[in-house]
C-alpha cells in the first residue's frame, strides 16, 4: 500500500524570520575523547552543593518541553505541548505545519532523525516528518496503528519504528507494517496507560530492536523475539527507557528500579544504591562514561562509582524531567515541566528563549 501523504509547506509564526532562515545551521560538534565505562558497584552517595531553583515561566522555551533533539546538521528542535520549535540563529521558530488530521495543534512526544536526514515527530495525532523543504503528516487513515504516538526510533535499514498506545507500526517511507507484541498490564500509577502501550524503542549495536512495554522488555533479533520480564528478575512489567553503554551492557529503566542487563543476567542497581527499588524513566550516558538518570524529581549522576544527587526543586514544586538528553556537543540537558536546563561547569543552567545556546 502506498501512503496518501498529506504535504504542507513549513511555515513560522515569527514575522521577523523568513522561510529561508529555517535552513540555517549551527556549527557541528567537535569530537570528545571517550573513557572507560562507569563502576556499577554499590555507589558512594553525596548531595550536590548546587541546587537548581525553579524559574519564572514567562521566558521559558515552553511551560513543558517534552522532548528535544540535536540533528546531524547541528539544528536544535524542541517538542512542546503546543507543537515543535526549531532554533534558527538565536531565535525559536514555531513549525505550524505539524497538525492533527483536523488541522489542530498537537503535543510533540518524540523527535528523531532517520538515516536519510529526515526529521520525524511523534505526537498526539500521528507522526510527521520534515525532509528539508516540507512537512509530511501521517495518520491512522494512512495505515498507522494509532494516532496516539509516544515513541519513535530509526533503524540502520532505513525504517522508522513508531510506538503508540496501541502497539507498534514500522514505516519504510512508503507504507506501514504492524508489528505485534504480547499484551501487558495497564499501569494504574500513570494518567495514561494501555495494555499495548510502547514506552521506548531503540536499536542496539547488533541491529536488534528493543521494545519497552507494559509486558516487560522484548528484543527483536531478526525473526526471533526474546522477552525479559519478572520471571528473569524484574520487579515489574512496566518498562521505561533502555540504553546500551559503551562497554556493551544495557541499562533498563522501570517503574520499580534501574537494572543492568549483561550476559543474560539482571542486577537491580537502585536497590543496591538506595536500599530499596527506585522507579526511573530517563537515562543517558555521556562520552566520559558518566551515567545520568532520574528518580522522581531528582537527578543523579554516577561518576567513578560515586552517586551525586542534583536536585531540581522549588520547595515542594520542582519541575518534572521528561527527558535527559546528550547533545552533539556532549552537553547534558534536562527538559520537562518547567522548561529546559543544562549541566555546565558543575551547575544546572536554565535555558530560556534567550539561551544561552
Amino acid at each position: 500500500m502506498t501512503l496518501p501523504f498529506s504535504v504542507q509547506l513549513i511555515t513560522a509564526l515569527s514575522v521577523c524570520i523568513s522561510l529561508m532562515s529555517c535552513h540555517g545551521q549551527v556549527n557541528n560538534a567537535g569530537t570528545t575523547d571517550k573513557t572507560s565505562s562507569p563502576d556499577y558497584a554499590p555507589a558512594k552517595m553525596r548531595e550536590s552543593s548546587e541546587p537548581m531553583f525553579f524559574p519564572d515561566f514567562s521566558n521559558q522555551i515552553a511551560e513543558t518541553v517534552r522532548v528535544m533533539f540535536h540533528d546531524s546538521k547541528g539544528n536544535f528542535w524542541f517538542g512542546t505541548h503546543s507543537g515543535a520549535l526549531k532554533l534558527v540563529g538565536d531565535s525559536l521558530v514555531y513549525i505550524d505545519a505539524i497538525k492533527s488530521e483536523s488541522g489542530q495543534r498537537v503535543s510533540i512526544r518524540a523527535i528523531i532523525e532517520d538515516i536519510r536526514g529526515n526529521i520525524w515527530f511523534g505526537h498526539t495525532d500521528g507522526i510527521s516528518y520534515y525532509d528539508g523543504s516540507r512537512i509530511v503528516n501521517l495518520y491512522e487513515s494512512d495505515g498507522l496503528v494509532s494516532n496516539d504516538v509516544w515513541q519513535l526510533a530509526p533503524d540502520s535499514k532505513g525504517n522508522v519504528w513508531v510506538g503508540t498506545i496501541n502497539g507498534v507500526s514500522k514505516c519504510d517511507g512508503r507504507s506501514f507494517t504492524q508489528f505485534e507484541l504480547p499484551e501487558g498490564e495497564i499501569d494504574t500509577t500513570l494518567g495514561v496507560s494501555g495494555t499495548k502501550m510502547i514506552h521506548h524503542i531503540s536499536e542496539d549495536s547488533k541491529g536488534r530492536i528493543w521494545f519497552s512495554t507494559n509486558a516487560g522488555i522484548f528484543i527483536k533479533d531478526n525473526n526471533v523475539l526474546e522477552r525479559i520480564s519478572e520471571q528473569d528478575g524484574l520487579k515489574t512489567h512496566h518498562m521505561g527507557k533502555v540504553i546500551e553503554t559503551r562497554n556493551g551492557e544495557f541499562l533498563i529503566c522501570s517503574s520499580k528500579g534501574l537494572y543492568r542487563y549483561a550476559d543474560g543476567a539482571l542486577t537491580d542497581l537502585t536497590s543496591d544504591w538506595f536500599g530499596e527499588p527506585k522507579g526511573t524513566s530517563n537515562i543517558t550516558e555521556a562520552s566520559n562514561g558518566d551515567i545520568w538518570f532520574n528518580v522522581s524529581r531528582s537527578i543523579y549522576r554516577l561518576k567513578n562509582g560515586n552517586l551525586t544527587e542534583h536536585r531540581i526543586s522549588e520547595g515542594d514544586y520542582g519541575p518534572l524531567v521528561y527527558q535527559i538528553y546528550l547533545d552533539r556537543y556532549d552537553r547534558v540537558w534536562f527538559v520537562g515541566w518547567g522548561g529546559a536546563f543544562r549541566f555546565e561547569n558543575g551547575k544546572m543552567v536554565n535555558i530560556t528563549r534567550d539561551g544561552p545556546w
